[in-house]
């Protein structure tokens, strides 16, 4: 009798086991739900679910009589369990957004995003931690409180998407799904040995998605594998009428990503290596190191490194190019506005008098009350955004490149307690341009048996999600940086994971 290898598997193997009757969808859930009661409360508490679906194995017994019935899959993602970031509606869940002010709070329709996921066949299994309101990087709620990073207990998973980041990590599920507003999809797959996509703005519909910046707001996943991240979002892009931002990708997006898994995807790539997005002080020391060890990969597979010496600041571009707060307020009061008649807050300032809300926040919610998105600031910065852009664009064109790399984080995800610093995900998210973060490494920590995980952001022109998988394929198969943490192995050998 053999056993299942629950352990870093893929919806590729998963699909396998189903349809050799090796495995059931029951089994594969149980033997989750399992690894959440050992170590998301328990063990090492990573605290990253705010909540379980209660009818996941009945959701599970029903995948298992479809493939018994038809004998195949009822779509791409059958079966596969999902982490979601508790700010997408789910109508049979609450979606708090991580604050206690939407506590219960079960709206009357999924989010587009999910409605695309289960009728791919994915099982919501859980819904994940995030930074209260996504509104910043540490993933900490009013709802759950802080999660933590499975590779170092003592610092947070990065955020906002931490939650989802330290559960995919844990192998608590096979997709996650994140937002990323500056760096939230990708901070969390830097911070948890992951792979994040940030796709191109209008690539991936926001409808039914609690909003902080629309300007700026996007869902992507968060995954183990640049394979499953693809496979994700296969289904969940394309256009939404109710989001108008979509209509861009009609006639951009491909219909599959799929075929642009190509192991040679780095020979005679030209990738720019974009200088002033590396610290120069000792704090940036162990990232730069990582990351000079991870290019190699670039040049032992063909690809040509380009150095880019011109200044693109990350501080300014946070600063100066983001509208974040600026449309937090704005954008959060017309969710708020919808909710029924008799709830107890209707805005951001319905949130701030009642208190329900984590100390954590107040600083960035109170500052979003004082910002308005019609005035001359807001309109300066919009106009920066543009200058970014064009900027880039000219970068990319002069020296001829086809991707941009940099580290995501300049320095370590910051400890528990702290706030995170020379994040590099204002440039993506300022010009609405898409980007990969790959595992690169791990740099040497006393409270990290591994390391501290370190991503490696890869950022393309618009719409080149396929170029920019290429790349991020063949480097992850060439050099298998990433690696599960030890405070979460394999349990015990379990009755329902064993197969004939």
């Amino acid at each position: 009798m053999n056993r299942f290898a629950l352990m870093e598997t893929t919806v590729t193997q998963v699909h396998k086991a189903y349809l050799s009757g090796e495995l059931s969808c029951r089994a594969l859930c149980e033997a989750y739900l399992a690894r959440i009661h050992a170590y998301d409360k328990s063990g090492p508490a990573v605290n990253s679910i705010i909540c379980i679906n209660p009818k996941a194995l009945e959701e599970a017994d029903r995948m298992d009589a479809y493939i018994k019935e038809h004998g195949t899959l009822c779509g791409p993602l059958h079966g596969i369990p999902i982490m979601l970031k508790d700010n997408f509606n789910t109508s049979d869940l609450p979606t708090t957004a991580g604050s206690i002010a939407l506590l219960d709070w079960v709206p009357p329709t999924d989010a587009v995003v999910v409605v695309r996921l289960r009728k791919a066949g994915a099982l919501i299994l859980a819904k994940t931690n995030l930074h209260e309101f996504a509104i910043w990087g540490e993933t900490v709620s009013s709802v759950l409180g802080a999660s933590v990073n499975p590779y170092d207990l003592t610092r947070t998973p990065g955020g906002s998407s931490g939650g989802t980041g330290a559960a995919i990590a844990c192998n608590f599920g096979i997709i996650g799904l994140g937002t990323d507003t500056i760096n939230s999809i990708r901070s969390p797959a830097s911070a948890n040995s992951l792979v994040g996509i940030r796709p191109t703005m209008g690539m991936v519909s926001r409808t039914g998605i609690v909003p902080y910046s629309l300007t700026q707001d996007i869902a992507g996943p968060i995954c183990r594998t640049v394979e499953d991240a693809v496979r994700c979002l296969d289904v969940i892009e394309g256009y939404d009428p109710k989001d108008s931002e979509t209509a861009f990708c009609v006639g951009q997006k491909e219909e599959s990503y799929l075929g642009h898994l190509k192991l040679d995807g780095l020979k005679n790539a030209r990738i720019g290596v974009l200088k002033s997005l590396f610290g120069r002080e000792k704090i940036n020391q162990s990232i730069n190191i990582v990351l000079q060890n991870a290019m190699k990969v670039f040049e032992e597979n063909e690809a040509t490194l380009v150095p880019i010496d011109e200044n693109i600041d990350q501080a300014w571009l946070t600063k100066e190019a983001s509208v974040h707060l600026d449309d937090f307020a704005h954008d959060l009061d017309q969710y708020l506005r919808e909710l029924p008649a008799d709830w107890p807050v209707h805005s951001m300032a319905d949130i701030l008098e009642s208190g329900k809300f984590h100390p954590f926040s107040e600083s960035n919610l109170r500052e979003a009350m004082t910002l308005d998105v019609n005035t001359l600031r807001y309109y300066k910065k919009m106009y920066n955004k543009i200058g970014v852009r064009t900027l880039v664009l000219k970068l990319m064109a002069d020296y001829d490149l086809d991707a941009i790399i940099y580290p995501h984080q300049q320095q370590l995800v910051c400890k528990l307690g702290g706030s995170q610093q020379q994040r590099n995900g204002a440039l993506c998210s300022a010009t609405g341009f898409p980007s990969i973060v790959v595992p690169a490494g791990f740099a040497p920590d006393e409270n990290a048996p591994l390391g501290v995980p370190v991503g490696m952001e890869i950022m393309g022109r618009p719409w080149s999600e396929g170029r920019l998988i290429e790349i991020a394929f063949s480097f992850e198969q060439h050099s298998h940086f990433r690696k599960p943490p030890h405070c979460a192995p394999d349990l015990e050998p379990a009755e329902f994971l064993q197969t004939r």
